[in-house]
């Protein structure tokens, strides 16, 4: 089944290539080093029904019970890569928690894409959705966790809203870099006129999407925070207006912020619920292209590598996303 997809759709998953994040080396073994640990390949961790590859990398001496954050990268690049240059391994070392990265096959998709626009493997239960839930029971059942976040760039910011949808029980909360709202390329028609144009939805249409992935499901939703490029050309910054209007739709709350103030000289807003707490955040990263935000050096702010898809713009988007999280800053 997974070889008839990758040959069926062969055109538009090379052309999906070049729309969603890409450019990095190959993975070049089981193991690779990382920091002052290495992230490593984990087997055997479920009937894993989207064939997908799971990393993982678990600070030296991290005590029982801290959180995970899964990580997903982008078209054409690696799980390893992406956790290195992204900033959330160098992270990991710094504040102490665990990462899972999980990795798409060429077998599955042609150009390393997770599949964000096939029904398949975006419901509970399926295709990669179901082997991403996997790993982070496998992942909580190794380190004792009891919160996890799950966050990626593009093609993986597309996997982030999908597993949040599927799963919102395993998340706590959630972060898309440059990605979509659950159901897009359902609702558009296409995944094109999705990144291209956005689809025409009402915030109500697209909080059913949500809904409808998990029925009788009634809460705690995972938060929301999103990070998007002003000059994004290759998933259109519409996507973040929909993707405020489907989260805040899901947890209740009008589509008006109630903070307005700017991070690293971005603008940054925030929607909150009726406690006062933050469900939405967005952080529009002004004239930026299509990539994951990240700031190199080694200021406490600071974390990243510049890379194909991987932009130096003075802020860090695992940074801001982590430190929202709780998990250090």
């Amino acid at each position: 089944m997974r070889t008839r997809w990758g040959r069926r759709t062969a055109g538009v998953l090379v052309l999906l290539a070049g729309l969603l994040a890409g450019g990095l080396s190959p993975v070049g073994g089981a193991r690779a080093e990382a920091a002052a640990g290495t992230i490593e390949e984990v087997t055997g961790f479920g009937t894993n029904p989207g064939a997908l590859r799971m990393y993982r990398y678990v600070p030296s001496g991290l005590p029982e019970g801290r959180p995970v954050v899964v990580a997903m990268h982008g078209c054409t690049q690696n799980a390893v890569d992406y956790g290195r240059q992204s900033g959330w391994v160098e992270l990991a070392d710094r504040w102490g928690f665990s990462v899972v990265l999980p990795g798409q096959t060429t077998a599955n998709n042609a150009s390393s894409c997770f599949n964000w626009f096939t029904a398949g493997d975006t419901a509970r239960g399926q295709g990669e959705a179901a082997s991403v839930a996997q790993m982070v029971e496998r992942q909580r059942t190794d380190t004792g966790a009891s919160k996890v976040y799950v966050t990626g760039l593009s093609a993986g910011g597309g996997m982030t809203t999908v597993m949040m949808a599927a799963y919102p029980e395993a998340f706590t909360g959630g972060g898309v870099v440059a990605g979509l709202p659950y159901g897009c390329a359902q609702a558009a028609g296409s995944p094109y006129v999705c990144m291209y144009v956005g689809a025409t939805q009402t915030p109500q249409q697209w909080g059913d999407r949500v809904r409808a992935a998990n029925p009788g499901y009634g809460g705690p939703w995972p938060t929301l925070t999103v990070l998007h490029g002003t000059a994004d050309t290759t998933v259109k910054p519409v996507n973040m207006a929909d993707l405020v209007e489907q989260w805040t739709n899901v947890h209740g709350v009008d589509g008006t912020a109630d903070r307005t103030d700017t991070v690293g000289g971005y603008p940054h807003a925030v929607y909150q619920n009726a406690a006062g707490a933050p469900v939405v955040q967005t952080y529009a990263i002004t004239g930026m292209g299509h990539g994951q935000p990240v700031d190199p050096g080694t200021g406490p702010a600071q974390c990243g590598t510049a890379a194909a898809y991987v932009l130096d713009v003075n802020l860090c988007a695992a940074y801001e996303l982590g430190r929202g999280w709780g998990l250090g800053g």
